[in-house]
């Protein structure tokens, strides 16, 4: 019969098939999170990103950039806000601050902007047309369920209907809305993935 194994067993057998942790692992587990914890607050306060990295000795700072961009891309998002263009512009102004490669850089990051300038301008309009369309069909829905269930007797032409109160609309809306900012968010991760593998 096999021998039953606590906890504590199963345990040290799992780290026994680890096996060595190597230099790499160490310093990317120990200033990965720095270099995060540093991007959150260059966002939040400001500074010189350069300065800042030039604080970590030279075996770090490769991890440490690593941090620092990832919270950098993850942080340029759809500008739905003022603040979240600020943000974006504040993110992409760091990018660019620690790129070795300033023309790469520059060019993936005029063309994240191309994106989110499109999003906001034209993206906008296509938005409101297509609530709009939206709308209207809600509406026509309504008035004719209303229209058969009162026979066609009521008049219901100076019937206002806030079709945008109801949770089918809300729903519908959001699923609508969220299909159109998809192409968006596609086109900036291929921008971001782009920007993350230049020096």
């Amino acid at each position: 019969m096999d021998e039953i194994k606590s906890a504590r067993d199963i345990a040290q057998q799992k780290i026994d098939s680890v096996g060595e942790v190597s230099q790499t692992d160490r310093l990317r587990w120990k200033y990965l999170p720095q270099g995060e914890k540093l991007a959150v607050k260059y966002l939040k306060e400001g500074g010189s990103l350069p300065a800042e990295l030039a604080k970590f000795p030279p075996e770090a700072q490769p991890y440490v950039k690593k941090g620092v961009e990832y919270v950098l891309t993850s942080n340029i998002v759809l500008p739905a806000s003022d603040a979240a263009k600020e943000n974006n512009r504040k993110a992409a102004d760091g990018l660019m601050s620690i790129k070795k490669d300033k023309s790469a850089a520059a060019k993936y990051l005029n063309q994240l902007r191309q994106v989110l300038d499109h999003y906001t301008e034209q993206g906008a309009r296509q938005r409101e047309a297509t609530k709009n369309a939206l709308k209207d069909q809600y509406q026509s829905r309504v008035k004719q369920a209303m229209d058969r269930q009162l026979g066609g007797a009521a008049e219901l032409e100076g019937m206002k209907i806030n079709v945008e109160s109801m949770p089918q609309f809300q729903d519908e809306w959001r699923r609508t809305a969220a299909q159109l900012d998809e192409q968006y968010l596609k086109l900036m991760e291929e921008f971001k993935k782009e920007l993350s593998s230049i020096d």
